[in-house]
């Protein structure tokens, strides 16, 4: 990817997209994401994946960079929303209803950025409908966030880069092990830290009874993984 001479992304504008009922709205993992999304060079002839789209906050900042834009969602509702955010911000965006990258099969792509499930869930099987379908991610977080790891290197063209936003509860070590066995340099980009939302608030006991957050622990650290392949 060579330098952008793109116009700047436009963060306050995150907030203002519009959501169905049951989709991930943008929140503090997405415009982490949006400003490591940002660092990177983007042009014209970026051709950018957005996995796990929801509302299309990143795809939609993708496309404002002029990147070629593709993004997916297994969710139905969250594929409608992100086609009506790409229509009402003017922008360019193809989005397929599927898992992960299945819809866009055979297909390599210079920038994937994901914000998947991410949180710690007491339950192993994952909702199959809800808005819960949007965050649980089994009991140690990492269901999806696995599977990106797996698919990344089958996804991007060389020196193409994985863009991808979780929290430090699902232990960023780990996701930059899976990369670095996958044949990718990697590391963290971006970091923050946050109160905790009302999903690990109302788990908290949970998350606590299992070691995941300590007894005085309040915030919850937020990391995105930057992987590129050779």
């Amino acid at each position: 990817m060579t330098t952008t001479a793109a116009r700047p992304f436009e963060f306050d504008r995150l907030g203002d997209l519009w959501t169905l009922p049951g989709v991930y709205a943008p929140q503090a993992d997405t415009r982490l994401l949006a400003r490591a999304l940002h660092a990177e060079n983007i042009t014209a002839d970026t051709d950018v994946l957005d996995v796990c789209t929801g509302s299309g906050a990143l795809a939609v900042q993708a496309a404002r960079a002029g990147a070629r834009v593709a993004a997916t969602d297994i969710s139905w509702r969250a594929t409608v929303t992100a086609r009506l955010n790409a229509a009402r911000a003017g922008q360019r965006v193809e989005v397929r209803r599927g898992d992960l990258s299945m819809p866009w099969f055979g297909r390599t792509f210079d920038l994937v950025v994901s914000n998947p499930p991410y949180v710690p869930a007491p339950s192993a099987r994952l909702p199959l409908r809800g808005a819960s379908r949007a965050w649980d991610a089994g009991p140690d977080g990492r269901h999806v966030v696995d599977r990106i790891c797996a698919h990344a290197p089958r996804l991007l063209r060389p020196r193409g880069v994985l863009l991808m936003v979780h929290s430090g509860l699902c232990d960023a070590a780990v996701t930059l092990g899976r990369l670095r066995e996958a044949g990718m340099r990697c590391e963290v980009a971006q970091r923050t830290r946050v109160p905790f939302g009302p999903v690990l608030t109302e788990r908290l006991p949970w998350l606590r009874a299992q070691g995941i957050v300590r007894a005085d622990e309040d915030m919850e650290e937020l990391v995105v993984v930057r992987a590129e392949r050779s």
